[in-house]
């Protein structure tokens, strides 16, 4: 380029625009969600809303509302079972279907223990199963197999019974013994497992008639394999009287608080009852449960 007033090449310095920015970062990539990722943040999102939504106050007026606007009903017992007869009429189901029992329980016992599994068998006030379970009776004495056989008991006898047990040629509900033969059963320990006799269990004692009675008929009750604080047991069917049902579950309830000290506080903090094909009921337990009693000494130490 050539000025016009001189004759010497002229440099020309053009300037560019300012810039009022910085070099562009690379954007970072994005990760593509997959669908177990979205559905989990629609969760989130769902459970912000229900809890920015306030509870109405009163109960619902109508049979058809939303239930995330009213606090969980807590039914009392004798209204409770009435409504799962309803619901088995308005749903067209069995009549005879069963009813059950979903109890959470506080296990703790302080100093970093818990109540341990457990399992129970009892008498119902009013049975509801025709079935009468099979039941071995370990003894080594002539007589009590006799009485055992009399009694009804699918197998009788002492340490020849071992072997067939171990070789899966005798598989029962239920095992009970005399205390004399227990030092002998330990071979079947890892067997048996928590079918294994057991003083706790009432299945090891001298009245043969007895336990034969409580464990052909009595309903066994045991805490969930993978939860340790949770029951489920089946306590009555639907067509029976709402007072045999009531006095069912206060046979069960009175039979796993057994397992927990009283002065610890409550053992079941929340109960359900619901049958085969209805939603649940929340119980109000403070009637079923038992009260610890205090002796005069504590009495007058308050």
């Amino acid at each position: 380029m050539v000025c016009q007033t001189s004759l010497y090449p002229c440099s020309v310095n053009i300037l560019g625009p300012n810039r009022h920015f910085a070099t562009a970062t690379k954007p970072a990539k994005k990760t593509k969600k997959g669908a177990k990722d979205k559905v989990q943040d629609e969760k989130k999102d769902d459970i912000e809303k229900i809890k920015s939504y306030s509870y109405m106050e009163g109960e619902p007026e109508d049979d058809v509302y939303l239930k995330r606007l009213y606090p969980r009903q807590i039914y009392d017992v004798e209204k409770a079972i009435p409504l799962l007869k309803k619901f088995q009429i308005l749903d067209f189901t069995n009549p005879s279907q069963g009813v059950y029992l979903d109890l959470t329980l506080d296990i703790a016992l302080g100093k970093k223990k818990k109540v341990e599994p457990f399992a129970s068998v009892i008498r119902l006030p009013h049975p509801f199963s025709s079935e009468i379970n099979k039941v071995a009776v370990f003894t080594g004495n002539a007589e009590e197999v006799k009485i055992a056989e009399e009694n009804g008991s699918a197998f009788a006898g002492g340490t020849d019974l071992i072997q067939k047990i171990l070789d899966d040629e005798i598989d029962v509900d239920f095992y009970v013994a005399v205390p004399e033969i227990m030092p002998e059963l330990h071979p079947l320990k890892k067997k048996l497992k928590k079918r294994f006799p057991r003083l706790s269990q009432n299945s090891v004692g001298r009245d043969i008639p007895k336990m034969l009675e409580l464990f052909q008929y009595g309903l066994e009750i045991k805490v969930d394999k993978e939860r340790e604080n949770f029951l489920k047991t089946k306590i009555a069917t639907l067509d029976m009287s709402s007072d045999q049902i009531i006095a069912n579950l206060q046979a069960v309830i009175d039979e796993v608080c057994k397992h927990r000290p009283l002065s610890l506080g409550p053992f079941v903090v929340r109960a359900f009852l619901r049958s085969s094909t209805s939603e649940g009921l929340l119980l109000k337990m403070d009637p079923f449960l038992p009260k610890e009693v205090k002796t005069e000494k504590e009495k007058k130490k308050r």
